[in-house]
């Protein structure tokens, strides 16, 4: 799950790292008052949006009067900003975040993730923070620092490592510390996968501030921490995600057109990858779960359905804790149900898979049956004309 910067300062601050002083508008008719309310020679108009590229997109404002400030805010509120992070359709801002600015004299990249290779977290930095920091890393990768956090305690050392190879020394090296430890700290206790601080920055005061700030959750933790979901903002999110999480089916929207349907993840990243073998492109992953039922089944070909660049779909499912004659059985009913009008190819295997089949080739509906996923891929590949 990932908030907005200004979400994730709020919970920054909390944990002793500094930011800078500021206020958010949830409505235009708010932005007057917000501005006023942020004593500042200096305001700096963020669009919130769940995305990264906001300064090149236009979605970051540096203006120096209040009248600046406000006009600023009241253009962006409404604003569709076009990212690489968004895709061509953009993102609609529906929060602008008005803050302090500061006297910038330099600027830091800081992050940490979970290398997955590892499995352990990681730190990123580099002295080359800001809005380049991808073309660092792409054109001078040895200015790009990483350390592991093996044993899964940070202490001060590696704190001190960080800070030094960052040029920090004296003063600003223990400054630097205090703001690595704690950020570790919180990303451990909220269970986040990823924090990152971009840019950090120190200032003419040698202050050392996160002027910016990308937080994601584990969605899989956030039962430990239901304060967070007071954060999420749905109209970031993908309607049709949220409709499945509902129901307990595991989506995803892809921009193929290919729908697929199975019940495992390992499953359908295999179907995934041999829809692509073969020429198409999938049009979602959705997982169903072991024990699907005949009504989770429907939500996930309403949900498939909805998109209206589905033009056929492949069903793979494994029948280990559902035999596969109630799984026929289920997807027969739920295609009666829903009304599947465009091509439809099931491929069954696991326990009762031959009567599952012959199920499907005699309910009478146009049901392409495959004998392994292969074959489903090459059948439902050909429905499109590919």
């Amino acid at each position: 799950m990932h908030i907005h910067e200004y979400q994730a300062k709020e919970l920054l601050h909390k944990y002793g790292i500094p930011v800078s002083k500021g206020a958010v508008a949830l409505r235009s008719e708010d932005i007057e008052n917000t501005v006023d309310s942020v004593k500042t020679h200096l305001w700096v108009i963020k669009a919130q949006i769940h995305a990264g590229g906001r300064g090149k997109a236009g979605g970051v404002k540096l203006t120096r009067t209040r009248d600046e400030a406000i006009k600023a805010a009241q253009e962006m509120f409404g604003k569709v900003l076009v990212t690489h992070q968004t895709g061509p359709q953009g993102q609609k801002v529906g929060r602008v975040y008005i803050e302090s600015g500061s006297n910038v004299k330099k600027e830091y990249y800081i992050s940490i993730a979970i290398d997955r290779s590892t499995s352990v977290p990681v730190f990123i930095v580099s002295s080359e923070g800001g809005m380049d920091i991808e073309e660092v890393a792409h054109n001078s990768p040895h200015k790009i620092i990483k350390i592991h956090i093996k044993n899964g305690e940070m202490f001060g050392f590696h704190a001190r490592e960080l800070g030094f190879k960052l040029g920090f020394r004296d003063e600003l090296l223990k400054k630097f510390s205090k703001i690595a430890l704690n950020l570790y700290r919180f990303f451990i206790e909220l269970d986040c996968d990823q924090v990152e601080i971009n840019p950090l920055v120190l200032t003419d005061s040698d202050d050392i501030i996160a002027l910016d700030a990308k937080v994601g959750f584990d969605e899989n933790a956030l039962f430990r921490h239901p304060d967070l979901l007071d954060y999420r903002d749905k109209n970031e999110e993908d309607p049709l995600e949220l409709l499945a999480k509902e129901h307990l089916l595991s989506y995803v929207k892809m921009e193929g057109n290919i729908g697929c349907m199975v019940n495992g993840a390992g499953l359908a990243m295999a179907t995934m990858d041999i829809i692509k073998y073969y020429g198409a492109s999938p049009a979602n992953f959705l997982d169903v779960g072991g024990g699907a039922t005949k009504e989770r089944v429907s939500e996930a070909f309403k949900i498939i359905l909805s998109d209206k660049n589905v033009k056929a779909i492949l069903v793979n499912i494994f029948g280990g804790i559902m035999k596969c004659d109630i799984i026929a059985e289920g997807i027969i009913s739920a295609v009666k149900d829903v009304g599947v009008k465009i091509p439809l190819v099931v491929r069954l295997a696991g326990t009762n898979f031959e009567l599952g089949r012959k199920l499907l080739d005699q309910s009478g509906l146009k049901i392409i049956s495959a004998e392994d996923l292969d074959d489903a891929a090459q059948k439902v590949v050909a429905t499109i004309g590919k």
